[in-house]
């Protein structure tokens, strides 16, 4: 079971209990299409979130909500509560330490006091999506708050910082802003010792402590485009530079940020910068967009490509 599913389930038990004065376990599994023993988990969900569920025992007993789990009328308008109830649901499934259950408690409150019309809205959106999302690094969200407030405050912070190589250093930063790329949190600061702009991984930092110091701002790097360009090229042994004969516009639209840079270039073409590990995985991708493309460099890739034609045209003629 998926967690956006045992949200959904939880959401409807909720507006079940609200419904009417008490129910069975058995009357809410058949509303629920579950078994009697799920919806004693989901019960206790529902507490843990701070909802009083009560049960009586005996041949008649069952479930009731109690008393102060009301909320005021909703102050979104339509546009605003559809908008708002469809992040939370995708926020279940993010890279924060927690967000699943508060997104849940969040859901629970607005489901509340959401009319019934728009709640139908909301599950359509969500019955007709899926999410098509790669495993992420969940990063704890008391670092996030941390991280904000000193970006906020303009205060230096000082963690630990494991490198690629395993190795720990203490690390002294100003920090500007942080970059998500859906996978991955990077923080982009001044590092203090090395006097530079530097890119951290959020989930190599240890131990982070907001100082009392205060710096004065100066002018930086665009965070995005700064972050990206770290991403795309220094972690990866090879860096490719090509040039693609398509707009930019789309070439941007099949290569993820996280994946590759493309800046403009002349006469319908454009450039394209990417990282890996292996030519022959760094061949292929340039391959499967579809487009003509000249290599720049490494001057490998080229090699690369040539093996990956003679593979393609000896697998065309085989049969």
């Amino acid at each position: 079971m998926t967690v956006e599913a045992t949200t959904e389930r939880v959401l409807r038990l909720l507006a079940l209990l609200q419904r009417r004065p008490s129910w069975t376990a058995a009357e809410l599994a058949a509303e629920l299409g579950v078994t009697d023993r799920s919806v004693r988990r989901d019960v206790e969900r529902l507490r843990v979130l701070g909802y009083p569920v009560h049960a009586t025992a005996g041949v008649g007993g069952g479930y009731r909500l109690g008393a102060g789990t009301r909320l005021p009328p909703l102050l979104l308008d339509d546009e605003e509560a559809i908008a708002t109830a469809v992040s939370l649901r995708l926020a279940s499934g993010g890279t924060i330490a927690g967000a699943a259950e508060a997104a849940l408690r969040a859901l629970a409150k607005l489901d509340q006091v959401m009319p019934s019309r728009l709640g139908a809205e909301v599950r359509a959106v969500h019955g007709a999506t899926e999410t098509l999302v790669g495993a992420g690094v969940e990063i704890d969200a008391e670092l996030l708050v941390t991280l904000a407030r000193a970006c906020r405050d303009t205060v230096r912070v000082r963690f630990r910082y494991a490198g690629r190589d395993g190795g720990e250093r203490e690390r002294t930063v100003e920090p500007v802003r942080m970059v998500t790329t859906g996978r991955r949190w990077y923080l982009m600061a001044r590092d203090v010792d090395r006097d530079d702009w530097r890119t951290f991984r959020l989930d190599r930092m240890r131990e982070v402590v907001a100082t009392t110091w205060r710096f004065r701002p100066r002018e930086h790097p665009d965070p995005v485009a700064y972050v990206q360009r770290s991403v795309t090229a220094a972690p990866y042994r090879y860096v490719a530079r090509v040039r693609v004969h398509a707009p930019p516009d789309r070439v941007r639209e099949m290569v993820p940020p996280q994946v590759g840079r493309v800046e403009d270039d002349r006469d319908g073409w454009c450039l394209l910068v990417l990282g890996g590990d292996n030519l022959d995985w760094l061949a292929v991708h340039v391959a499967r967009l579809g487009f003509d493309a000249e290599v720049l460099e490494p001057p490998d890739l080229r090699e690369a490509a040539g093996r990956l034609a003679r593979r393609l045209s000896a697998m065309a003629e085989t049969g």
